[in-house]
C-alpha cells in the first residue's frame, strides 16, 4: 500500500441473492431522494404549504431525473451506439446517466407542473433548488462506490488508485466524484441558510441562479482534471459536461438578473393548489 494515495476498492454491490444484486449507486441514489424529501418537506411545512403539493412533486422529479439523465447519455454520449440499439435505450442498467439531460428534463417537468398546479415559477424554482444537488450529490457518491467518473492523474496526496478499474493503470486519480459530491451538498447547505434567514422575504429567482451558476461553473472547471467520458471528447477544446454547462450558467445569470430588478412589492406568495 502506498501510504501517499488512497487504494479504492470498496465492491460496488452490497450483496446479491441469486440473481439479484443491491449495489451503493441505486441505494445512494434513492437516500439522496429521501434526503431531499425530508428537506423539502421542512421547508413546505415552515411556509405552510400542503404536503400533498410536495408528494406530486416528488413523483415529477424523480422521473424527470430517471428518464432525462438516461436520454441525455443516449443523445448527449452514446447516439452512435445507440441508434442502432434503439431497445436498450430503455435499460440504463445497461449503460450511464448524464446530469446534464436530468436538469433539462427537470426543467420540463417543472413547466407542466407549474401549469397543472397554478405554481407560482420563482416560487418552486427556488425551493427545488435547494435540495437538487442534495440528489446529486448521492449520485456522485454512488459513482465513487462504482469506481467510475473519476479524474486524471494526479501526485496530490488524496489520489485515488481505483483497483477495481482496469483502464485507471493502477495510477493515483483525482477523486472528481468526491470534489463534485461536497460542491453539492455545500450548494443545498448555503441556499438552505439563505432560505432560512430570509424566507419568504428572499428575492424570488436569487435561489435557483445561485444553484446554477455556482453548480455548473463548478463542474465546469472539475471538469479540466476529469478524464474523458467518450473517445469523440478526444481533442476537444472543451468536453461534452462544460459545452453542456455553459446554458446553465448563462440561464443562472438571467435569474439572478431578473432577482434583483424586482421590486420588493413583487416578492412571490406561495402557491395555490387548484382544487
Amino acid at each position: 500500500m502506498n501510504l501517499l494515495y488512497i487504494t479504492w476498492e470498496a465492491s460496488p454491490k452490497i450483496f446479491s441473492i441469486g440473481s439479484y444484486e443491491m449495489g451503493w449507486y441505486g441505494l445512494l441514489f434513492l437516500l439522496g431522494f429521501v434526503f431531499a424529501y425530508l428537506v423539502l418537506h421542512h421547508v413546505f411545512k415552515k411556509e405552510g404549504i400542503k404536503t400533498r403539493l410536495l408528494d406530486v412533486l416528488t413523483v415529477y422529479i424523480f422521473f424527470a431525473t430517471v428518464i432525462g439523465a438516461r436520454l441525455g447519455h443516449v443523445f448527449f454520449y452514446e447516439w452512435a451506439y445507440y441508434k442502432n440499439n434503439i431497445g436498450e435505450i430503455f435499460m440504463p442498467w445497461k449503460g450511464g446517466l448524464a446530469s446534464h439531460g436530468a436538469g433539462f428534463a427537470i426543467i420540463i417537468a417543472l413547466i407542466i407542473y407549474i401549469v397543472r398546479f397554478k405554481v407560482k415559477p420563482l416560487w418552486l424554482f427556488d425551493r427545488v433548488s435547494i435540495v437538487i444537488p442534495i440528489v446529486a450529490a448521492f449520485v456522485r457518491f454512488g459513482n465513487l462506490m462504482n469506481s467510475e467518473i473519476y479524474g486524471i492523474q494526479t501526485t496530490l496526496p488524496w489520489g485515488f488508485i481505483f483497483k477495481l478499474d482496469p483502464t485507471s493503470g493502477g495510477v493515483p486519480r483525482h477523486p472528481t466524484q468526491l470534489y463534485e459530491g461536497f460542491l453539492y451538498l455545500f450548494i443545498s447547505l448555503l441556499l438552505f441558510l439563505i432560505w432560512r434567514k430570509q424566507g419568504r422575504n428572499s428575492r424570488p429567482g436569487l435561489l435557483v441562479g445561485l444553484f446554477l451558476v455556482i453548480m455548473f461553473t463548478g463542474r465546469f472547471l472539475i471538469e479540466f482534471v476529469k478524464t474523458e467520458q467518450m473517445p469523440f471528447e478526444k481533442g476537444m477544446a472543451l468536453d461534452m459536461g462544460q459545452w453542456l454547462s455553459i446554458p446553465f450558467v448563462l440561464l443562472g445569470i438571467a435569474f439572478i438578473i431578473i432577482a434583483f430588478i424586482k421590486k420588493n412589492s413583487a416578492i412571490e406568495e406561495p402557491p395555490v393548489v387548484k382544487k
